[in-house]
């Protein structure tokens, strides 16, 4: 299998024209924090009236916090909404922290996922809850916030260093809330540089480790004794829960399927677990959505060189061979590393998925259409199926993505010129 390599095209030809100057007057917007010195979005999501939820990593002068902000859908800040907009703190008193996602849940409250930073060096799982008014919800943990810590020490992970803007980050974080309410959510347990575990652990709605899952509240996620990193994780429309990311080093990708109960579910593909290598090419997955057939599409990135990487598997784990003879496809766009971060599925059944260039001026927002077969969709940008969006000034890393009720795509990220700032864009399909 040889990578497709598209190179960029000219702005007024590669979809920048996209930009929807609906939205807040250009197509993107600051996102501000107040206090803040720095700031990076991590997360959007969409609530039940159409507001936007911004999830960041916030720097102050006390150090970084978590940070959520809430803007309306024309892209403005939300006054009502705690000060100014947003909200910026500690799940606990100690080192740090920062915010990956947020979900909007169906009593109109706010979850925040993200991390607590120990000290450091080490960092711990955690979780905020806010009302309307971006006031805690007194119900759930401790005054609306809770660090998990599980037996052993098993939620401990490692803090990262600060990397290049694109490169895949180690402080993985991802949640998602089941129908009941209860609370699913993953982490990378550290023992040394070069092993690690992935922890899926799920909590009950107000915030207590719930012992009905695999009888502790956890499952240790570990393939073949070797390296597991966890990135990502999604309930499919049956209850089974699908965690992805990578094993070994070099690191091949990573699929695993459990019960709603947390017993592996060894129907799936092999045992359980399915892995594969992008041919000479280390592979990393960073999302997984679920088709109306039950198919599966992963998108994440390949290594050395890191390309956009893109894989369709059956709902029982076995590639689609109908699919680019079941392998990955891999996308080069221009003459830099890129990688896809984020996707969603459009009600239609095409997938859009969110990435970035990395490194250097070049690193810009990318994006693209596929179709549910797995290709590129060919009637999106122009022809090209993908497109890519030169910001401004400085380099540009897209990290979420969420589609409107009218089909507008918002695309979450951070500019870093001299410092990092959470901007959040919007494009018209």
């Amino acid at each position: 299998m040889s990578p497709q390599t598209a190179f960029a095209l000219p702005a007024t030809v590669n979809g920048a024209e996209r930009l929807d100057t609906n939205f807040a007057g250009t197509g993107k917007t600051q996102v501000y924090f107040a206090g803040s010195l720095s700031s990076m979005t991590n997360g959007v999501a969409i609530d039940h009236v159409g507001r936007l939820l911004v999830a960041a990593k916030v720097g102050t002068p006390g150090g970084q916090r978590f940070g959520l902000a809430r803007l309306l859908a024309d892209g403005s800040a939300d006054l009502a909404f705690g000060i100014k907009g947003s909200i910026s703190g500690q799940f606990a008193l100690g080192f740090e922290a920062m915010a990956g996602k947020a979900r909007a849940l169906p009593n109109g409250h706010i979850l925040v996922a993200g991390l607590h930073y120990e000290n450091a060096h080490r960092t711990l799982p955690a979780l905020a809850m806010f009302d309307q008014q971006g006031c805690p919800v007194q119900g759930f943990g401790d005054n609306g916030r809770c660090v998990v810590h599980l037996p052993g020490n098993l939620s401990w992970g490692a803090r990262d260093a600060w990397l290049p803007p694109g490169v895949p980050s180690a402080e993985a974080c991802d949640v998602c809330v089941q129908d009941d309410g209860r609370i699913l959510l993953l982490t990378n347990h550290y023992f040394e540089p070069t092993d690690h575990v992935g922890m899926l652990i799920r909590l009950n709605a107000d915030g207590s480790l719930d012992d009905s899952f695999n009888g502790r509240g956890f499952v240790m996620v570990r393939h073949l004794l070797m390296n597991t990193w966890l990135s990502s994780l999604m309930v499919q429309r049956d209850g089974r829960i699908l965690v992805s990311g990578s094993i070994n080093f070099p690191e091949e990708g990573l699929l695993a399927r459990y019960h709603p109960d947390g017993r592996l579910d060894d129907s799936f593909a092999v045992d359980g677990f399915m892995t594969f290598k992008a041919r000479e090419h280390s592979a990393q997955i960073n999302q997984i959505v679920q088709h109306e057939n039950g198919d599966l599409h992963c998108f994440g990135s390949s290594r050395d060189p890191m390309l956009c990487l893109s894989l369709k598997v059956h709902s029982n784990g076995r590639p689609d061979i109908h699919c680019n003879g079941g392998k990955p496809k891999l996308l080069g766009v221009g003459r830099s590393s890129c990688r896809w971060t984020a996707a969603e599925t459009q009600p239609d059944g095409r997938v859009l998925t969110v990435g970035s260039m990395v490194g250097g001026i070049e690193a810009d927002f990318i994006f693209a259409r596929y179709l549910p077969s797995g290709q590129l969709d060919r009637s999106f940008a122009k022809g090209i199926g993908w497109c890519r969006t030169r910001l401004g000034r400085g380099s540009h890393t897209a990290t979420s993505l969420a589609i409107q009720a009218d089909g507008c795509i918002v695309i979450g990220g951070y500019s870093l010129d001299g410092n990092c700032r959470a901007i959040v864009a919007r494009y018209q399909c």
